[in-house]
């Protein structure tokens, strides 16, 4: 086991931690993080869940209190690779990030290569069949894109794939809010869109699109003769999916409401669509 780089940080200037300033300023972080290749995992379960799926730390910032744990996921990494840990005092900390950091640690880490849709969906991990895809379009608030993936990943959904301008799965909030489930759902992004219909069609889907529509399918009626590879596709918050998404999909599909209301939240709608699927 290595013994784990401890660094105690007392300057929130310091410069060995640049890549943890400023983390509240969205518009610099959606410039940086892809560029850099990195993105952020918050709380010592989100790290832990991140290392199991084979993401590679770079650095480390956390608080005294989790410090322990922090080096015990350390102490034994795959590649031997040494991992610095940065230790600060809570009000260090949230002058170095700009915000309460969630759980005590924060962790810089290497972004993976995403895979090609076509590679993605021939089959999953081990080789198992992927029958069932989640398309998340156009879909911005990253409290959602996390909230479905933690969905997908509670409820089966073999990946998931996101559009061009989706919100980035990786990005903080959306990692957190996930509770780090993210890195267990197989996903990539699917460019171009809706052209992209046509691909998962080739691959033997039917492509179901939720939307409002007087001629829907039930998801009752949907859920009751499954076809062997469906993708469902779930658009943006208010607008919902574009009209040229549903004109190309196989067919649309509508969750039957109650109470005068029409439509869902698209984090809950994606639970509901996922659960009765399953």
């Amino acid at each position: 086991m290595l013994v784990v780089p401890v660094i105690p940080i007392d300057d929130p200037a310091d410069d060995r931690l640049i890549d943890y300033t400023s983390l509240t300023d969205v518009a610099l972080r959606r410039r940086l993080e892809p560029e850099r290749g990195l993105y952020m995992a918050e709380s010592s379960t989100v790290l832990g869940r991140a290392l199991a799926a084979g993401h590679r730390p770079r650095s480390v910032l956390c608080s005294p209190r989790w410090l322990p744990d922090v080096e015990a996921m350390l102490a034994d990494p795959p590649d031997r690779a040494e991992v610095p840990v940065y230790v600060a005092e809570t009000e260090v900390l949230e002058a170095i990030t700009g915000f309460h950091v969630h759980r005590g640690a924060l962790a810089a880490m290497q972004r993976p290569e995403l895979p090609r849709v076509a590679d993605l969906l021939r089959a999953g991990p081990g080789g198992t069949p992927v029958r069932r895809v989640a398309v998340l379009e156009d879909i911005v608030d990253h409290t959602n894109v996390g909230a479905i993936m933690r969905s997908a990943a509670a409820l089966g959904v073999d990946a998931v794939l996101v559009t061009p301008r989706c919100a980035d799965p990786l990005y903080r909030r959306a990692v957190r809010v996930s509770m780090g489930t993210v890195f267990q759902v197989p996903w990539t992004r699917i460019d171009p869109w809706p052209g992209g219909v046509g691909l998962l069609r080739s691959l033997g889907f039917v492509v179901a699109a939720l939307a409002l529509s007087d001629d829907a399918t039930s998801l009752d009626d949907l859920a009751a003769d499954l076809p062997p590879r469906l993708a469902l596709v779930l658009g943006a918050e208010g607008d919902g999916l574009k009209p040229a998404t549903v004109a190309a999909a196989d067919l649309v599909v509508r969750i039957p409401m109650s109470g005068a209301v029409d439509s869902l939240n698209v984090a809950a709608a994606s639970a509901v669509a996922f659960w009765a699927t399953r």
